[in-house]
């Protein structure tokens, strides 16, 4: 069998292991190149021994003439690197960003959020926002696709069934997230050195958060009224895993009955989504090491008013798992291909 040749660009960050120890399983795919920076002449296994046994190359540092041996190059960069490398695309590259640089469709809400102009702002149209889930075939026709964000996928899957159906008001929606400290990739050591990441619990980017952005963006694509949200993230100390607590306020005509029902009729054939049954609770030790999202509806003391729970892997589900979903859309691979 014929396979599609790999490059990964931020090969040993936590999302770029993740996505090698995924890629590895893949029969469609041959891992190419590894690319880094500081991290030039070691072995992969250096960040992760698991991969000791493992055929795959050494890491080299990125240059464009590896593209002409490249189908798919996966970007696990700083926000601004991918930018640079889509210059520089071949026809036959597909590009598969799982930083922010294609998230985004307006490089003047990329400057707002990100603090920095985008590098490639005509390669913006030729990108797409990719959550598998909802993107369906459109993905065939783009060579550079944008990864959701964690937190978002975690809020989206969720959120946009019921948005599409017109079944929630779209003021006043409350979504808390809590993350893993993987989240903040290998750096956040160094980030939260005061924090006591392993015994506290920290609330961060109160209000002002980047990925309000995205998730504003993509929820708007299903509705013509204005949207209000607040969203919080927090820290949490364990590795990874994300959970979010959704607070909606539900039409009249709607009860937690028809949402359930609502939310289970959408995501039925969508492999990875599991719509538990009202009140169930969901844990992201459930999710963890999977590229599923647990979903749960639950009472409060008002009727009209709902709880949503969401749990992800934010590194999988979250990240690597959905680069390699979006992959396996773009060329007709099984949907669960590298990610059983």
């Amino acid at each position: 069998m014929h396979k599609l040749n790999a490059l990964i660009a931020g090969s040993t960050g936590y999302i770029g292991v993740q996505l090698i120890k995924l890629l590895v399983k893949h029969k469609n795919i041959k891992i190419k190149y590894l690319c880094g920076n500081t991290s030039v002449g070691k072995n992969i296994s250096f960040y992760d021994n698991s991969l000791k046994s493992k055929k795959l190359p050494k890491i080299i540092k990125f240059d464009k003439k590896y593209l002409k041996d490249i189908d798919i190059v996966f970007t696990a960069l700083p926000n601004g690197e991918a930018q640079e490398i889509s210059k520089f695309l071949l026809n036959k590259n597909t590009l598969i960003d799982l930083a922010a640089d294609f998230r985004l469709k307006k490089s003047s809400e990329y400057l707002k959020w990100y603090k920095q102009k985008h590098k490639a702002v005509k390669n913006i149209k030729k990108s797409i926002y990719a959550l598998p889930e909802f993107i369906g075939k459109k993905i065939k026709t783009y060579e550079i696709i944008g990864c959701p964000g964690c937190y978002p996928t975690s809020v989206l899957l969720p959120l946009i069934p019921l948005v599409k159906n017109k079944s929630i008001y779209l003021k006043d929606i409350i979504i808390d997230s809590k993350s893993g400290y993987s989240g903040a990739g290998r750096g956040v050591h160094k980030k939260y050195k005061n924090k006591n990441l392993y015994e506290s619990l920290s609330a961060y980017g109160v209000g002002f958060h980047r990925h309000n952005s995205e998730i504003h963006q993509e929820l708007k694509n299903y509705t013509n009224s204005d949207i209000d949200f607040i969203f919080t993230p927090h820290l949490t100390p364990m590795f990874k895993g994300i959970l979010s607590t959704i607070y909606v306020k539900l039409k009249s005509g709607f009860t937690i009955e028809k949402i359930y029902k609502l939310l289970k009729k959408f995501h039925k054939k969508n492999t990875f989504i599991n719509v538990l049954k009202i009140d169930s609770l969901v844990s992201t030790n459930d999710v963890i090491n999977t590229n599923n999202c647990n979903i749960s509806i639950c009472k409060t003391k008002y009727k009209n008013k709902i709880i949503i729970l969401s749990a992800i892997d934010n590194l999988i589900k979250g990240g690597a798992g959905q680069a390699i979903q979006n992959m396996n859309l773009k060329f007709g691979f099984k949907m669960d291909e590298g990610l059983k």
